[in-house]
């Protein structure tokens, strides 16, 4: 054999073998990456996934239950107006929002579990408390105390799952993942009107304080928190070595990657923020609008809300995983304008009924589109930093406007300010007709400059695209 022959030989050993090795290597260490067929048919419903849904479910839950009879009951309890009324909403939204931010920091530097742990134990006190105060002072402190909590929860908790989500099912794993909050948010309030108006408020704290102490057990005893990734905490002396890595020498340009990121996570969470505006409203007050309207059953209006929700989160998230964004969005929004109009105008159960079916099949569809939009443009490292932002939005969007739109209610009446929810609405399908207005006239621009480049060279721009 020849001495050319023989290397030849010895390049396609290597050429098998080597990828091999490194394949088996990165099997043992669980580093390896899924290839794209593998990665979009790998495996969703895992144990860890379906625990931490229903943990998240149970967390939504105890918020839910509690959110929308809590102003009715202050009003009942200690004669309160609109304005202080919205404040038990906005003050619950505010601190979960200040948490979410802290909470994201501190998961590089401190264990998840603990803060995990903590969140829940904090959510699950302050619940338990509510029944012993005895001013509108100290339930607000409770209601802050409790948002910190709850902030940093739901700041832990989609961290995990978007940890174990294959990347290729992002959408359609947030869509079942957040259909446990949307399901949540529409069960939540019937149960709690429902339990106040039977039992008491007394009752309905014990049952909100059970579902929040169970988390914890369901978590833990069934092994389902996925194991903390070697690089998910950095003490400050590693982060600092890291930005000045090889990979991103620059303090400066790390700074441009991240407020690169924050402009392209802006959008999204806007549009979060005016959808949240109208589900303050309707939390904060629907149960008093019944009363306006004299219609008795107005829970019912999250029940019917909570069977659309739950057939349109699965369609909704391969909608996006499939079409993007747009196929999700601009009918989402139409059936919550036209929602609220007729919600604005309900005098019977079968109006009321159909406002509920409407607003399901748009909210249920908008809201995990837009986390499933602000998850596909982070990096896996910077998840947590998405979910923080996207759940922000939705604390602020409530807290505006229950307040926004208890003024408005106060000054002429509950069905105007749900006009001027659907308003908002419309608002939202503004702001984003001009996104995508401007997008496409950017990728127009860019095309023409590409193939102008490409004609004075000599060179075409499919010539460049391969």
């Amino acid at each position: 054999m020849s001495q050319q022959e023989l290397e030849d030989t010895r390049a396609h050993l290597n050429s098998g073998i080597g990828p091999s090795v490194h394949r088996l290597q990165a099997e043992l260490t669980g580093s390896v990456e899924l290839s794209g067929d593998a990665d979009s048919t790998a495996k969703l419903w895992t144990k860890s996934f379906i625990i931490l849904t229903l943990s998240y479910f149970l967390l939504f839950l105890c918020l839910q239950m509690l959110l929308s009879p809590f102003p009715a009951y202050v009003k009942e309890q200690f004669g309160s107006g609109d304005f202080v009324l919205s404040l038990v909403t906005s003050i619950f939204a505010i601190s979960a929002i200040i948490s979410r931010f802290a909470t994201a920091a501190l998961l590089r530097r401190v264990h998840r579990n603990t803060l995990l742990i903590c969140g829940v134990a904090i959510a699950t006190a302050s619940t338990a408390a509510y029944s012993f105060a005895g001013s509108v002072g100290m339930l607000l402190f409770l209601r802050a105390c409790f948002g910190v909590g709850f902030g940093m929860t739901s700041t832990v908790m989609p961290t995990l799952v978007s940890q174990i989500i294959p990347p290729r099912r992002i959408g359609e794993g947030i869509g079942y993942f957040g259909l446990s909050s949307s399901l949540a948010m529409s069960v939540g309030p019937t149960i709690g009107l429902a339990v106040i108006g039977g039992y008491g408020f007394g009752p309905l704290t014990v049952l909100g304080t059970a579902a929040a102490a169970l988390i914890l057990p369901l978590l833990l005893f069934t092994r389902s928190i996925p194991p903390q990734p070697a690089a998910a905490m950095a003490p400050p002396a590693a982060e600092a070595a890291s930005a000045g890595s090889a990979a991103d020498p620059s303090p400066a340009k790390n700074g441009r990657k991240r407020s690169g990121l924050g402009r392209k996570l802006l959008l999204p969470a806007l549009l979060n923020t005016l959808l949240s505006l109208t589900y303050g409203g309707l939390l904060s007050f629907i149960a008093l609008y019944g009363k306006e309207v004299h219609l008795e059953q107005i829970g019912l209006f999250f029940l019917f809300n909570a069977i659309t929700v739950l057939v349109v989160r699965p369609i909704s998230g391969r909608l996006f995983d499939s079409k993007g964004h747009a196929a999700v969005m601009i009918p989402g929004a139409l059936l919550l304008i036209a929602s609220l109009f007729i919600l604005s105008m309900a005098t019977s159960m079968p109006m009321l009924i159909v406002s509920a079916l409407l607003y399901g099949l748009g909210f249920g569809a908008v809201q995990p589109t837009t986390q499933a939009w602000m998850l596909s443009e982070t990096p896996a490292e910077q998840h947590g930093t998405a979910n923080s932002m996207f759940y922000n939005s939705i604390d602020f969007g409530v807290a505006v406007g229950s307040m926004l739109l208890g003024v408005i209610a106060s000054s002429t009446s509950y069905a105007v300010m749900y006009r001027y929810a659907a308003g908002v609405m419309v608002l939202f399908l503004v702001v984003y007709a001009l996104y995508r207005i401007t997008n496409s006239n950017n990728k127009h621009d860019l095309e023409t400059s590409s193939g102008s480049s490409g004609a004075g060279s000599g060179v075409r721009t499919s010539d460049l695209q391969g």
